[in-house]
């Protein structure tokens, strides 16, 4: 890819997306930042008035999403990076979510970043170069109680880009999944915590979950600059990885989980395989 670079990096005013943004500025990247309330990036734009470029986009109005990548095109040339990282923690039982919870979830960790995918790829395609960071979780590849619509959203984003990859590596473009373990962001804090109604009958399961964000917040291991870090590393190398998981806890539980699910299978695998006719 260029250097300088151009990023879209959405969610860009606070936790991954504002560590990622101050990481590519400090290189002499170009950062279009795109947040719901752009006045949240003011001391950024302040510091880099050249560099950090703030536009307004909730990723759930996907009607807009084509507009205002058309329009960072016409202005800056051309997307090198597209940071799909605007997000929230969602902890709720299966039975305590709500079907509006749920879709609402899907629209920002899914629809939202797939429209932002099939609007920058026309370009990228175009230039055979470019990149899209998809920031996913240890919840997605593994999931527990409390954590059932937010897992599913990141499962359903690990999918997409696992397909995506295979679709656009001959165009030289990259795809990077980002699976972050609990970092010190805002994403247990007020406001981007959201918590289903609770049900006392789940107290033993989802509530424990609940708790543990709850109390969680500011205590977290994980230091966001270090992981924009490790992202821009990933992204220059030679092979960039398809899924990068970030932490002991993310890497240690994503191995533990591969184990178990392997341990599993080989219980189990008579049975799977006896099952095509005779």
């Amino acid at each position: 890819m260029n250097n300088p670079r151009v990023w879209l990096v959405t969610g860009a005013n606070s936790g991954f997306g504002r560590a990622i943004t101050e990481e590519a500025v400090a290189a002499g990247d170009t950062v279009v930042a795109a947040v719901r309330r752009p006045e949240a990036l003011a001391d950024l734009v302040a510091a880099h008035p050249d560099r950090v470029d703030p536009v307004r986009l909730d990723v759930t109005d996907t009607a807009r999403v084509d507009e205002v990548v058309a329009d960072v095109l016409a202005r800056h040339g051309r997307i090198d990076v597209l940071v799909n990282n605007a997000g929230r923690t969602q902890v709720g039982a299966v039975e305590e979510t709500t079907e509006a919870e749920l879709r609402y979830l899907f629209d920002l960790h899914f629809f939202g970043p797939a429209a932002l995918i099939r609007a920058v790829l026309p370009s990228m395609r175009a230039r055979r170069g470019g990149a899209v960071v998809n920031l996913s979780s240890v919840g997605g590849q593994l999931s527990f109680a409390g954590f059932s619509a937010y897992s599913a959203t990141k499962f359903a984003l690990e999918g997409l880009s696992e397909a995506l990859a295979d679709e656009v590596r001959e165009f030289g473009i990259k795809v990077l999944v980002v699976e972050p373990g609990a970092f010190r962001t805002n994403l247990f804090g007020a406001g981007a915590a959201h918590f289903s109604a609770e049900d006392p009958a789940y107290a033993g399961s989802s509530g424990r979950t609940r708790e543990f964000v709850r109390t969680g917040h500011g205590g977290q291991a994980g230091d966001p600059a270090k992981a924009a870090a490790a992202i821009r590393t990933a992204l220059d190398a030679d092979h960039t990885p398809l899924r990068l998981p970030l932490g002991d806890d993310s890497v240690d539980g994503i191995l533990g989980h591969l184990d178990a699910v392997r341990a599993e299978i080989a219980t189990w695998e008579r049975v799977a395989r006896d099952t095509k006719f005779d």
